[in-house]
Order: C-alpha cells, then structure tokens, then sequence
C-alpha cells in the first residue's frame, strides 16, 4: 500500500469515526412511550394522547420536530408502512398529550406505534421502539352481557352488622376452534373476583372501584388468550357487597336512617368474553341467566367490618372443568338501569404494591398473639399455617398499642375490622382476604395453640398501582422518616380514590385534604390517571346549587341529601377541590383536555360562589347555611380559630386566577378575561374589609357571636392568624406593598408562639412556602425540623411511620385523647409539606405547564441542613437536583432532561466564584445565559448533568 492510499484510508476512516460520533451524541431518542398516561393500555378514547420522553448525550439537547407513525400490525409499522396515521415531520418541541389524528379504530382493535425526533440542529434520531394500545368498548351497543346477581341477604347472620355471604358464580361452555385470541371485559356493581379454568385473572382488588354507580359504572380488560382453549372451559366469579352495597363511612356511628346498601341491595357482575379463532371467526361467552349460582367459603366481607372465610365450605373444583354444578342455582338477570353510563376504568387498578415481613411476635395472653410489621400501612395479610379442621383464628388490626402491649383500636369507632379464618385442616394452608382492607401497623391473632413461626404471616400493602416519580433525602435522618412517612400515608389512601383515613368507619373521599395536599401527591407518584377518574368522581357529586361537596364519591338519598350523614354538604376550602385539583393535573402533566372536560362544572361551582359575594368578597356568616357553620374552616388548627370566611374569600380569588390561567390555556379568552377581572375585584375587596390601614388582616368577630355551630367556634375567631397571612400570600390577593407587611406579621406570630405553629389542615399546607416567599426560609426550616409538639417531627421522635390526622393523636402526657372521637394514625393532609420539601429544599418547580421550563431554586442557608438530594419524573423527564453545603463551599448537582430548559440560581453575589463542570462559569459554552440578581445568580441551562461550585 504506498503512502497516498494510507492517507486516503485512514482519512475515510476518521471521517466515519466522527460521523459515527456526531450521530451518537447528536441524536435525541424518544422512551417511554405512553397513551393516555399508560404503557401499551387498553383505552376508550377515540383520539387518546401520546407522549414519550426524550434521551440525549451532551448538553442543551432539545427536540425541534417529531413524526408520529401509527399501524394496524406492527409489522407494517416495522417497514415503515402506517395505513392508520403518519404525521409526518411536525415542527415544534411538544413531547405531551399529541391527539391521534389518524382514521377511525374499531372497538377491540389493537394499533401500533412509534415516534421519532430531530433534535436542536434539525438532526434526524432513531424511532422508537414500538408501543401499543386497544380500543375497549365505547360504544353500549357492543355489550351483550346481562347484569347478573342474587340477593343473599336472609343468609346474613344476625348480629350488630348484617353481612350476608359472597356468591359464587359460574358457567361452563365448549369452544370448538383453536383460539387466536380472547378478551375479557367485567364490570360489577360491588367487587368481584373473576376466573377462567381455576386461574383468578389479574392480580387487582377492588375492581370496579367506587362511583356513583346510579351515573356511572366502570369496566375493566383483560388479554386471557392463553387462559383459554379448545374444548370446555370455565367461567367463575366471587362477588362482594364493596361500597355498592356494603357499609360506608360513619353512617353507623352518627346513627343515620341508612347505613348500607346506599346504591343497591346486592352485587351484580357483568362479564364478557370475546374469542377470536384462527380461522378469523369469533364467539362471545356472556354473563345471562344460564349462569349457576351458589355459596362458598366466604361467609361475610365488607371494607369496615372485615371478611370471614371458612375453608372447609369451599366448593373442591367449582371454578373448574368437571365440577358437578347440578344442585346450585340458576342466576338472576338484571337490564341495565336507565341513564347509568359503562365507561372503561380511567385509573390503574389497586394492587399489592408490597410484601411486608412480620418484625416481631409477641405473646399476650393464652392463645393471643401480636405480631408488629414495623409500618403503619393500609392492606391485609397473608396468612400460611397449618391448623386442625374447623379451628380458627381471629384477626384484629390496629395502628398502635396501649402502654400495656395490647392492641389499641378505640379509634377504628364503629369499624369491626376483625377477620376470621376457619381451617380446612388437611395441609399447610395460604389465605388473604380478597374484599376488605385494614389501616395496621399490628395484628392481634386469637386462636393460636402454640407460638407460631414469625414468617406465618406477611404484610401486603394496597394501593392504586402509581408509579413512583419522587425521591428525596437529606442529612437530617428525621426528615428523612418524615418523608417515607408521607409516602406511606399515600399509599395507604390512595385506594381508588384518595380517601381520608384507611382504618376507621369513614374511608371518604374528603375534598379539602385532597386539594391541600395535591402537589405533593403529584411529587410522589404518577396521580394523573388517579385523579383523571376522581375528577369525574367530584362532579358526578356535584350538587345541583353547583358546589362540590365535601365528600367525593356522595351518596345521597331519594331526596337527593347526603346519606352518610344528611348535614355532609359544602364548605369554603373543601369544595375548591374541584377547581384546585383540576388545574394541578393541568400544570404538572400539561393537561388540557381535563380542563376542557371539567369547564362547564368548574364554572357552575365559580358562579355558586360568587352569588355569595358581596362585592367580590364572602363576608363573616356567608356560609351560615351549611353544617357546621362556615365550614370545616382550618380544620385540627390549634388555639383561636382564622375566620372562615376570610379563608373562603382567599380560596375564591385563588380559584378565579387558576380559572383565567386555564381558561386562557384552551382559548376561551372571554372567559378568562372575566374571571381576571373578578379576581381583581376579589383583590381590592379582601383589602377593603378584611385588612386594616397597617396591613394586619382582620375580621369582625361579634358577628359570629358565641361561636356556637361553628367549629371550636367557643376558641374566637381572627383574622391576625398564621393561617390567614399563609393563605393570603400564597393565594397571592395581596399586592406588593402587603405581601411585606403579612410575611412580617407571620413572622411575628411563629415568633410570638414560640416558633411553633398553630394551623389546622388549610393553614399548613401554604405556612411553609407563605414563610419562604416573605423572607422568611429560616422559619420554614425550623418549624419543618422542630420535634416538639405540635410538629410533624413530634410525630416521628414518638414513633411515627405514618402522618397522623391530629398534631396531638398522641402525646406523652395524654396519651390518646382523641380516639372515641376521631383520631387517625394515617392521614395525609398535613403530608402537603411535601409541596415545600420539593419546591423549595430541592428547589424543583414549574416554570412552564408540564415542566417544560423550570426553576432550580433550593433555599441554602444557615438552616441547620446541609445536604439534600432527590429527583422528580415528571411529564419531561426525570429531574434531579442536590445540594451539599461544607467549609464555605456549596456544591449543586443538577440534572435536567432533554428538551427541558432549566432557570438555576446560585446564591452568592458574584459569578467569579462559581464553576459549573469544573469551568468558570464566565467562560463556559454549556452555560445559556447569566443574569445578575438581588443576592443571587440565575443560570439558564439546558439539558444534561452539571456540578455547580461556589463559594458562599
């Protein structure tokens, strides 16, 4: 080879080489892919939305176009062949809820696709892997199944609660053909386990979940292609009262004319199951009234009261081929009720999220164990033990124990909570219960003959399986307990829809906890499909005057009142749920689609409110209509009580500004004017009768009298409260100039109370950021790490693993004061520091919907911590931000998605102090821009990873 080849060769060579390299760190990626915020989901949606994350080497890496591919198979999409959709190249950096704009998809059809993306540079990337999703049944029409149950109620023994047995379900038929595939759609009326051959499909509880069933009832899917096969197989189901016909919240304990069966008298199921052969024909095998019924081992199961299972009862094979069905009974039929809409389940289904071990066992008394998990957490147990036929044991659940070791359980009130267990007697036996659920830390097992092995029972932890999208960790190791408090107490709540407490005879949908803490939920875990189903939940519960209630879902009589408790309504800062709650699903996941939806109700709720104003404010008594009085108010406040009205006027500015923002986001400019223009006329009200000259917030206390009706209405009522000026500055009703007098007089009242705080539910929530947002960061740190009553971290220096409802559930020396009354161990509105912990500790907040844009803002300081860390996933990418702080030098490690611009402030004054990736920032290409602020630094940076040094 002479010299002029070599030279030509290895130039070729390079020229590849860096080609090759160009393309590896040029390229952006699309992952992740979703549909309607799930992994290849079933769906209804004639036009559901798509997303995807972006992966990317380098820095500053952003998308500038993306082309959209959709195919009937996905070897079509394969030879890039979509007869469905092609977009084509399509300008602009959208990576969120892109409508499908393809032809129409029939119902049962399975579509395909994939995504691909060009990068800042126009540079084309790779397509992605491919993605799917199915059309479900959105049309009545392509059901035909029967609704089908029997009414069991006179088996039920007779005893404080009436809890008649499960029936058992089933029906055997041939398939002559060789299966292609088959889908299962069910839907019940109550709660229902399903079989095909033996085998329970799918591994959720609770399906369907909760509605107002009268309006709307949901349905499940499920692939069980290879549950079936030729010849005979056979169909079974269990079927529950759940909270279609079971008992529901406290009805029992307030000693309402109806305390179960608020939405029928017994379960139904409806089920069917479409097969599809190889020779393309297809057959349908239907729930009617040739199904066969009978009664099995469980003998009672109700969510409160607890389940009761007899093994011995259990029919040997009934859910299999060649089980002798001659003596069960023929089923019942039902039609569908009128105007009661079948929709597909919008949220992902409640499962065992995780297994927990038993930590200890301890003995109490002859036969009486108790065995401790270590967590307090919502689920049941797994129970392996081999016991003599017709032995049993009883299981109790509590969150904690008195002094003396045993289980406390005054706070579960009127929830008998108890399982019990029959042994069939022949092997080691497994059991869990499948319709109930408990709120437990410890269990109390009766019945033992000799000490069991600690491995006899396992913990299983329920929730709706979200995916978890937050991580945070710190230096301060009760912070860091206080943070997996919160997690767990979400988990524990989150069951279908986000309920209160998981233990005791309540378990409702509270509207006000949900709002409080909502963001910090969204921090936590993927809530978008939780919240797109309770969303519709809450205006399905809308009452006629157009509030939201403050319950949801509201069962309600034939009088259309509450049927829990009658007096269960309205009130100022429980029903703004409706709006609140919407627009944070809009902001966190870039949602416009909710918010159209949710308009018509939204704006029935706004005009409820405001024909309450007087001009554009909500004065003393403007809720005198509702019980109690005003409202729930700043709900487990400690000391004198902020005036509920107040808070409302708040609450109503705050709504019609997120009202204007999200109206304006779907193009309804006349409409947003509107709502800005009442909102600065909220504004200049509040000022005009609730603040006096010195800015200090007021309120006329004789006109609420004695306070009687009201809550703790005998403790006075006040405008000059932390709640009032937290709510004030985080609504954001105070202009400029008042803003600095109310983070003065907050600072003044911590100070003044000893540096503790005094807010209830909706004063917490805003008491952090409020403090942060005035100047104040040193007072949020010291209430956030303050372990003295009352405070999050009293909680966990005596043992907490949960949020407790009350900052005084327990005290040393107390003890439970509260538990006749109300007084739960999990509950997570006082979890919203969560919001804080994120926004500000971290520093992660939205700049732009869907965090397109955002802040790295952690507030750094002499607070007593120097090091936290923690990421967020959110709707962009996974976002991570930390900080350690020692000798002078703060390091900041950021990471910021691709296609995500990032706003980063360094808290010192000047830049020669600061290098990002071992550069001075002065000189440094990776860096956007620089701007100089009041005490701080402001980078602006695009994707990648960065080490931010300075000196402070």
């Amino acid at each position: 080879m002479n010299l002029h080849t070599f030279y030509k060769i290895t130039f070729f060579c390079c020229l590849v080489f860096f080609s090759l390299l160009n393309i590896a760190f040029g390229q952006i990626n699309p992952t992740y892919l979703r549909t309607e915020y799930k992994v290849n989901p079933f769906v209804e949606e004639a036009k559901p939305r798509l997303s995807w994350e972006l992966e990317g080497k380098g820095f500053n890496k952003s998308q500038s176009a993306y082309q959209i591919m959709v195919a009937s198979s996905e070897g079509l999409l394969e030879k890039n062949k979509a007869d469905l959709w092609d977009s084509k190249k399509v300008n602009g950096n959208n990576t969120n809820q892109i409508e499908y704009s393809g032809k129409s998809i029939a119902s049962g059809q399975r579509v395909y696709w994939k995504v691909k993306a060009w990068d800042e540079k126009d540079k084309e990337g790779k397509w992605s892997k491919i993605q799917s999703w199915e059309l479900a049944k959105p049309d009545e029409n392509d059901w035909q199944a029967k609704w089908i149950g029997i009414d069991l109620n006179h088996l039920a023994e007779k005893g404080e609660y009436h809890l008649p047995p499960s029936p058992y379900l089933r029906k055997q038929t041939n398939l002559s053909k060789k299966i292609k595939s088959a889908r299962l759609y069910i839907s019940s009326l109550g709660l229902h386990n399903f079989y095909i051959n033996g085998e329970k499909i799918g591994k959720d509880f609770f399906a369907s979940g909760w509605t107002d069933y009268n309006k709307r009832v949901y349905y499940n899917v499920y692939d069980v292609s290879d549950k079936l096969k030729a010849g005979e197989n056979v169909f079974g189901a269990i079927l529950s009262n759940g909270w279609y016909a079971g008992y529901l919240g406290y009805a029992l304990l307030v000693g309402s004319p109806q305390v179960k069966q608020f939405y029928g008298k017994f379960p139904l199921l409806k089920a069917q199951v479409e097969v599809q052969y190889e020779d393309g024909s297809k057959e349908q095998i239907i729930t009617d009234g040739s199904w066969k019924t009978s009664t099995g081992a469980i003998l009672e199961s109700d969510f409160l009261e607890g389940e009761k299972h007899d093994a011995r009862l259990e029919p040997i094979g009934w859910d299999k081929v060649g089980f002798d069905d001659s003596k069960w009974k023929n089923i019942q039929a039902f039609e569908d009720k009128p105007g009661q809409l079948l929709q597909l389940y919008p949220s992902n289904p409640v499962r065992v999220v995780e297994e927990l071990k038993a930590k200890s066992i301890k003995k109490i008394a002859e036969g009486k164990y108790i065995v401790d998990f270590g967590q307090n957490f919502a689920g049941n147990i797994h129970l392996k033990l081999k016991g003599k036929p017709g032995d049993s044991l009883v299981f109790r659940y509590g969150e904690m124990l008195f002094p003396d070791g045993s289980l406390m359980v005054d706070n579960l009130r009127k929830a008998r909570a108890t399982d019990t267990y029959f042994f069939k007697g022949d092997k080691v036996e497994e059991w869990s219960p499948s319709f109930t659920f408990h709120g437990f830390q410890f269990v109390e097992i009766s019945g033992l003959n000799e000490e069991p092995k600690l491995d006899f029972l396992t913990g299983l932890a329920l929730s709706s399986d979200l995916d978890q999208v937050g991580h945070f960790e710190s230096d301060n190791a009760m912070l860091n307990q206080l943070y997996s408090n919160i997690i767990w107490t979400q988990r524990a709540n989150y069951i279908d829809i986000p309920t209160d407490c998981p233990q005791r005879d309540e378990r409702l949908g509270w509207t006000g906890d949900a709002q409080v803490y909502m963001r910090s939920a969204i921090f936590n875990a993927d809530v978008a499909p939780f919240h797109k189903k309770w969303i519709q939940d809450l205006h399905d519960s809308q009452w006629v005057n157009g509030a939201y209630p403050v319950y949801s879902p509201m069962p309600v009589n034939e009088q259309g009142v509450a049927a829990i408790r009658a007096s269960d309504a309205f009130s100022p800062g429980w029903s703004e749920a409706g709006i609140i709650c919407t627009y944070e699903i809009f902001k966190a996941y870039n949602d416009h689609r909710i918010v159209r939806e949710s308009l018509p109700f939204m704006n029935k709720f706004m005009a409820f409110l405001k024909a309450r104003t007087k001009g554009g404010v909500l004065k003393e008594k403007s809720f005198e209509d509702v019980n109690p009085k005003g409202g729930f108010g700043d709900w487990l406040s400690v000391g004198e009580k902020t005036s509920p009205d107040l808070l409302a006027t708040t609450y109503y500015f705050y709504c019609n500004k997120l009202m204007a923002e999200m109206c304006r986001a779907i193009g309804d400019l006349q409409l947003a004017n509107d709502y800005e223009k009442e909102s600065l006329t909220v504004k200049n009200g509040f000022k005009k009768h609730y603040m006096e000259k010195s800015g200090r917030l007021k309120t006329n206390s004789a006109l609420y009298g004695n306070g009687e009706g009201y809550v703790e209405g005998q403790n006075g009522f006040a405008g000059h409260t932390q709640t009032a000026y937290a709510n004030a500055l985080y609504s954001g009703i105070l202009n400029e100039e008042d803003q600095i007098l109310a983070g003065k007089f907050l600072r003044e009242l911590v100070e003044a109370n000893d540096n503790k705080l005094t807010t209830g539910f909706l004063g917490f929530k805003p008491l952090l950021p409020a403090l942060t947002s005035s100047g104040s960061s040193d007072k949020a740190y010291q209430l956030l790490q303050s372990t003295e009553y009352p405070s999050l971290g009293y909680e966990v220096v005596n043992g907490a693993t949960s949020i407790w409802e009350r900052w005084d559930s327990f005290t040393k020396d107390k003890g439970f004061i509260h538990n006749a009354a109300m007084n739960s161990f999990s509950h997570y509105a006082f979890g919203s520091v969560n919001e804080w912990m994120f926004e500000n500790m971290l520093g992660i907040k939205a700049k732009a919907n869907g965090y397109q844009e955002i802040y790295i803002q952690p507030e750094i300081g002499n607070y007593g911590i120097n090091k936290a860390s923690g990421s967020f996933r959110s709707m962009a990418g996974n976002i991570k931000s930390g900080w350690t702080k020692s000798n002078g030098e703060l390091i900041q490690q950021i990471e910021i998605p691709v296609n995500v611009k990032a706003f980063c402030f360094v808290p010192v004054t000047e830049t020669a102090s600061i290098q990002i990736n071992g550069e001075p920032i002065d000189n440094n290409n990776i860096v956007k821009s620089i701007k100089k602020m009041e005490g701080k630094v402001l980078v602006e940076l695009g994707s990648g990873n960065y080490t931010i040094k300075s000196k402070i």
